[in-house]
Parts: structure tokens; C-alpha cells; sequence
């Protein structure tokens, strides 16, 4: 799988209004978050303290969302998102030394698995917050 044909730029036209408008809250929300708890924390820290700022923006937010994995219509498997916001947007979390292609494929799998086009991969590991905006 190519990864790299799937990744969106700031603002992408790709997105439509809405999705644009959710991800840029998201975003800016992973930067509070960032700037707030720094770098160090486990995973988790970071997905708790982002579904309480994504809630404060407004934005509806579930934790730890299951979707099934069928193939040739039998259950083969299940993903589990950390965050989907407005059931639109996947939001996968990271504290790692540095995003890999194996974290996008990993998301671009959470896409397919659930039927949502966009998703939004952070990394909280490094000084400096790294993310991904996907598009499936």
C-alpha cells in the first residue's frame, strides 16, 4: 500500500467544508494538548486529555470506538480507534520517537475498517507535535 497518495496538506481541497472545519478543531486541539502536557506521558494520557479538548471545542468525541474486520463476509477481526469525532474524523495517538509509514498504514486500516474517510494521526512523543491528516 502506498501510504504517501493518501496524505492531505493544511486545508486540503480534498476535504469537504465540514471535515476541513473538524479537523483544523482537532488539530488545533492536539496543539493545546501538546503545548499543554509536553512530551513523556503514555498514550493514553494524551487520548484522554485530547477527548476533553475536542469536547470543549464543541465537537462530539468517542474513546476506544470497535469496528469489525469481515472477509468474504465473516468476522476476521476488530480495530479499535482511539478517538472518532463527529463520527466522521478518526483521530489515531501515538508517543513514539517518530511517525512511521507502519502508523499511516495502521490508520489508513482504521479508514477502511469503518467506512470514514478522514483521519488525523498524532504523535505526542517528541518535543514537537507531529501529525498526519489521511484521506481514504
Amino acid at each position: 500500500m502506498n501510504t504517501n497518495e493518501h496524505e492531505l496538506g493544511r486545508g486540503d481541497s480534498a476535504l469537504d467544508p465540514r471535515a476541513r472545519d473538524v479537523t483544523n478543531r482537532v488539530v488545533g486541539a492536539a496543539f493545546d494538548v501538546s503545548n499543554g502536557l509536553g512530551h513523556g506521558f503514555l498514550e493514553n494520557v494524551y487520548q484522554k486529555a485530547l477527548g476533553i479538548e475536542i469536547e470543549l471545542r464543541g465537537l462530539r468525541v468517542e474513546e476506544q470506538v470497535a469496528f469489525p474486520v469481515s472477509y468474504k463476509g465473516r468476522h476476521v477481526g476488530t480495530y479499535v480507534a482511539d478517538l472518532v469525532v463527529e463520527r466522521s474524523v478518526i483521530v489515531e495517538l501515538k508517543a513514539a520517537k517518530a511517525l512511521t509509514q507502519a502508523h499511516v498504514g495502521q490508520t489508513l486500516n482504521y479508514l477502511k475498517a469503518s467506512g470514514i474517510r478522514v483521519g488525523l494521526l498524532f504523535n505526542f512523543g517528541r518535543p514537537k507535535l507531529e501529525f498526519r491528516r489521511l484521506l481514504l
